[in-house]
């Protein structure tokens, strides 16, 4: 069927195309329906959705994505045609069964779900199969090259470092905002690519996002990168393994992470990216994505083993994660209070112990300082400006302002401080239940949202003692966030009598 096109004001990352009813019955669509959508040379995968009213019979609306992807402007024609089931899909099935799959089959599978043969419902099937069945060590390697080989790679004329945690920690995000300048500062390459928040109220990307660009071309990237010697940019822009963005939409939808789908997600992009020397580091603690130093250490061998086929070499640390990262929790948050530590060269003792423990161990993997010293060293370049001159460098060449300062960046105009109900001290801080307010009150899609924490496990406080304030540009997901708050206690405070006697 050959409609006429008009664009559509609508956000949404991948391809979708809105038709009349009367199209779709004549077409044989649904709502949901895969097609393809071709101008005069190459089809596009797009999700179909039918109204009554939005366009008239004769016409297709299509999102700003499928229409750049066409090449087409409104009243040019396009060719709509149902898209026959992947050819991927009786692997698919096996893979459903618990039988594993061959090098090939894996691929065919990835290349289908680049290409836009999946709806959510198979992409969903193939992520929950990791979680049921595993992936053998073959298997995943095999994931890996196919998440690889269905994009863009980048290569640089020298050794390439990064490091990366696989978050589940609230506050996380700003860690690397320390340690990749910490270790540009000396001169080593470091092209960090993030990915945006799966399951968490801010990641890398979102964060540095807020003080500069993170969308950036291959070949602009690369030219940052050998200029200022380290980036912190998000990975989806540069069609670095594709499937991870398109997989990880889904990931996010579910709320799940399966670990053969992290190591695949991680490891994929360090390798489009020739990373050769890579930490990655794995917080442990309650309510972290791992709790249990069993599970880290069966993760740790995932990685360990899979950079060792994949020709890369991999440390793995294992960090504390029973409680947030620093005191701040969200996008422009955690923005500030990186920007705070980088200027006065000190601040929260979590934060800068784990950004200089991470960015140590690169320095130590690079042969910059004797193992076990790597901290250290770290430490001296962040007290002593020398990573903060480097950020501000990274900063200016990502299109942002490097004079910017904490002050200047704007938190939600709505807010709620929870406080103390009695003296005592903090005995708990519960992760899980500063995740799900912090994300109620907007985070990461809402920037300003997020929460600041007053205490932490050990702090001694007093009846009506602040103990988190939480922030939001939404008086309503205020309101959300506030009943989440009441609900779950997110911060324990006890009395230290516990009982008198008599």
């Amino acid at each position: 069927m050959t409609l006429k096109a008009r664009i559509l004001d609508l956000k949404c990352r991948r391809p979708i195309i809105v038709v009349n009813e009367a199209d779709a019955k004549r077409l044989g669509v649904i709502p949901g329906t895969q097609v393809k959508i071709f101008d005069s040379t190459r089809p596009v995968p797009a999700t179909v959705y039918v109204s009554g009213t939005m366009v008239g019979q004769g016409y297709v609306g299509l999102s700003p994505e499928a229409a750049g992807r066409l090449g087409v402007e409104d009243g040019d024609r396009v060719r709509i045609t149902p898209m026959p089931p992947p050819d991927s899909l009786p692997y698919l099935h096996r893979r459903l069964r618990g039988e594993r799959l061959s090098e090939l089959e894996i691929k065919s599978i990835i290349t289908d779900i680049v290409e836009g043969s999946y709806d959510e419902a198979g992409i969903a099937a193939f992520l929950v199969s990791q979680l049921v069945y595993g992936l053998s060590e073959e298997e995943l390697t095999a994931l890996v090259k196919a998440m690889v080989e269905t994009g863009e790679t980048l290569a640089f004329e020298e050794l390439v470092y990064d490091e990366h945690s696989i978050g589940g920690v609230p506050g996380n995000s700003k860690v690397a905002l320390l340690a990749v300048p910490i270790v540009a500062s000396t001169g080593l390459l470091i092209p960090k690519t993030s990915s945006r928040a799966i399951t968490s109220p801010a990641g890398t990307a979102d964060t540095m996002e807020v003080l500069a660009k993170v969308e950036f071309e291959p070949e602009e990237l690369k030219e940052i990168a050998r200029r200022v010697r380290g980036t912190l940019v998000w990975g989806g822009r540069l069609n670095l393994a594709p499937a991870d963005d398109i997989l990880v939409q889904v990931e996010r939808k579910l709320h799940i992470d399966p670990y053969p789908q992290m190591v695949a997600s991680i490891l994929s992009k360090k390798v489009a990216m020739g990373v050769s020397r890579l930490v990655i580091d794995i917080p442990v603690g309650k309510g972290a994505k791992i709790e249990s130093i069993s599970a880290a250490e069966r993760l740790a061998a995932m990685f360990i083993t899979q950079g060792g086929r994949l020709s890369m070499n991999i440390k793995v640390a294992m960090t504390y994660g029973g409680q947030p990262i620093g005191h701040t929790i969200g996008p422009a948050l955690e923005a500030r209070e990186a920007l705070e530590t980088h200027i006065a060269g000190k601040g929260s003792l979590s934060l800068i112990e784990k950004a200089t423990t991470i960015a140590g161990l690169v320095l130590e993997m690079a042969g910059k300082t004797p193992q076990g010293s790597g901290r250290d060293l770290a430490y001296q370049l962040l007290r002593s400006g020398k990573a903060y001159e480097k950020f501000r460098e990274i900063i200016e060449a990502q299109g942002g302002d490097p004079e910017v300062k904490p002050e200047d960046i704007p938190v939600g105009k709505y807010k709620f401080t929870m406080t103390s109900h009695t003296d005592g001290a903090v005995t708990h801080v519960d992760n899980a239940a500063l995740t799900l307010i912090a994300k109620a009150a907007g985070a990461p899609e809402d920037k300003t949202a997020g929460i600041y924490l007053h205490a932490k496990t050990g702090y001694r406080v007093r009846k009506g003692d602040p103990l988190i304030t939480i922030y939001s540009g939404s008086k309503g997901r205020l309101s959300e966030a506030m009943d989440l708050a009441a609900k779950y206690a997110p911060i324990v405070v006890e009395s230290m009598l516990l009982k008198l006697i008599p």
